[in-house]
């Protein structure tokens, strides 16, 4: 891999972003609305389980950031159905930059876009929900970061698996309220079926809101194991993009 040519898909990237920042913005601020709605279901869960001075912000401002951290998985397949639906793709390919370079700057700007939200909804949301961390801001940034690099190569596993940008958004969207469903992220997750309580150990979304929950009440949970799990899916997810997606492959992008 090259620096040059990353950096030239990334800065375009970056230049078509500034043209149309209002879908990424709103994956920002609609959170932000919808915290004062759920932080009184959560305060009370949270009351109920003996933690002491719970305001509830504890839960509904990382389970807000997991929720519309996952609608950033389409962001990264649009990077790629842009391309094919502008009739780009092609000249893309045979520029300087190698395989791995043209996969790798495609992913430079969603992972500013994770950055961007983790930032404004824990500093911003966090203070606005009276949210206090009671355990480290170090392991809630490094739970932060696992959970966003899964959502980046999620989002090329994505795009490998399906030919339409149709395809991707929904596989994307549906994933997104299922997989915050089953961990937490939108009811109190012991208000959850027991049926869901057997499943959401096996989702990526669940250890995200163990490590955020590990990091944000501090006690005597860690954030090494929800860490790795992360980044156990995210290898899966990798090795899935790194066989199935071919840069030669046909894709139906959108005019």
């Amino acid at each position: 891999m090259t620096v040059g040519p990353i950096t030239a898909i990334a800065r375009q990237d970056l230049r078509i972003l500034r043209t149309d920042f209002v879908p990424v913005t709103l994956l920002i601020i609609l959170p932000l609305l919808l915290m004062p709605f759920l932080r009184p279901a959560f305060k009370l869960a949270l009351t109920l389980e003996g933690v002491q001075g719970a305001t509830g912000a504890e839960q509904v401002v990382p389970g807000m950031a997991v929720t519309f951290g996952f609608f950033l998985v389409s962001n990264v397949s649009l990077g790629f159905y842009r391309e094919h639906g502008w009739n780009t793709w092609d000249r893309l390919r045979v520029s300087t930059g190698s395989a791995a370079d043209i996969v790798v700057g495609k992913m430079v700007v969603p992972l500013l876009q994770a950055v961007a939200q983790f930032v404004v909804l824990f500093v911003l949301g966090g203070a606005w929900m009276g949210l206090h961390v009671r355990g480290s801001w170090l392991a809630l940034c490094a739970v932060g970061a696992a959970f966003g690099f899964y959502l980046v190569t999620t989002g090329l596993a994505v795009t490998a698996l399906c030919r339409t940008s149709m395809q991707a958004t929904a596989v994307a969207n549906i994933g997104a309220l299922l997989l915050a469903g089953l961990a937490g992220a939108l009811v109190p997750y012991k208000l959850l079926p027991a049926w869901a309580h057997y499943i959401s150990p096996a989702v990526p979304s669940y250890w995200a809101m163990e490590g955020y929950r590990h990091a944000i009440l501090g006690g005597s949970g860690n954030v090494t194991t929800p860490i790795v799990v992360l980044l156990g899916f995210s290898g899966v997810s990798a090795f899935i993009a790194a066989i199935r997606l071919r840069l030669g492959d046909s894709k139906a992008g959108f005019a």
